[in-house]
């Protein structure tokens, strides 16, 4: 079986492929000092809990948090003998190589997004992931990531808004029942809601008119089916779709990498 692994800078989730379907998915905060012992004691704790027994033998890793990926391969060689895969790393190959700007770093989440997103939608997308940054990611006919657009996540705004200005309460993002507040946690929310409404039709529609073409548009995240309930934003929704692109991509390294000799 193979455990795909995604890091981001919040969350990082542990998701275990039988090759047909994730048998189980675990999400533990993001910390660049945890140990493969760690690692190791969490995840083997959870599975005991939930009386799962996965014969893990492959391992793909997706990071935006580089300090972590050492104690992750650590992790996986020393509690599985596996050799991780590490996305944006040399020897683990993309299904198509981006198309950016020479010596350009882009996120790994970013690439697995766009192969995810390719295998189940096809080409011509807007890949829109609400994570602690909210990316636009574009993938071209054939799949390719080609660039995108970076904005501010919707809670690291509120955090943003909460610290500067001191007599400002931290709020939960909800969908209003009206645009004017009557109250300041009223008025928080529906400018933080509204505006990324605001932000995510205008960057997809400015997208589309330089694409020149018809592109649909795929969501994911954990506030995406927020925007998608209030505002039908979306022309899909994709909760598992960074660790669907993990597959894809171990698969296609699979394919084309043959087994060593026993």
């Amino acid at each position: 079986m193979l455990l795909a692994i995604d890091c981001g800078n919040t969350n990082t989730v542990f998701s275990v492929w039988d090759g047909t379907r994730f048998i189980c998915t675990m999400r533990t905060c993001t910390n660049h000092v945890r140990t493969a012992d760690s690692y190791f004691t969490w995840f083997s704790t959870l599975l005991d809990h939930y009386q799962i027994e996965p014969d893990i033998t492959e391992v793909i890793i997706s990071s935006s948090v580089p300090r972590v990926v050492y104690n992750l391969r650590v992790f996986a060689d020393r509690f599985y003998d596996a050799r991780p895969l590490v996305v944006g790393k040399p020897d683990c190959l993309l299904p198509q190589n981006p198309r950016v700007d020479a010596g350009t770093a882009i996120g790994p989440d970013r690439l697995v997004n766009a192969a995810g997103a390719f295998d189940r939608h096809g080409g011509d997308l807007i890949v829109v992931d609400f994570g602690t940054a909210t990316t636009f990611d574009v993938v071209d006919t054939d799949g390719a990531y080609i660039g995108g657009v970076i904005a501010p996540g919707v809670n690291l705004s509120l955090e943003a808004l909460h610290m500067a200005a001191a007599a400002l309460p931290h709020v939960d993002i909800t969908s209003p029942e009206k645009v004017v507040g009557t109250n300041t946690v009223a008025c928080i929310q529906s400018g933080i809601f509204w505006g990324y409404v605001g932000l995510v039709r205008e960057i997809c529609a400015r997208i589309k008119d330089e694409r020149d073409r018809k592109m649909k548009i795929v969501a994911t995240g954990g506030l995406a089916p927020l925007f998608q309930q209030s505002e039908n934003l979306f022309d899909a929704l994709e909760s598992d779709l960074t660790m669907h692109g993990l597959t894809v991509i171990h698969q296609f390294n699979k394919d084309i990498i043959p087994p060593h000799d026993s």
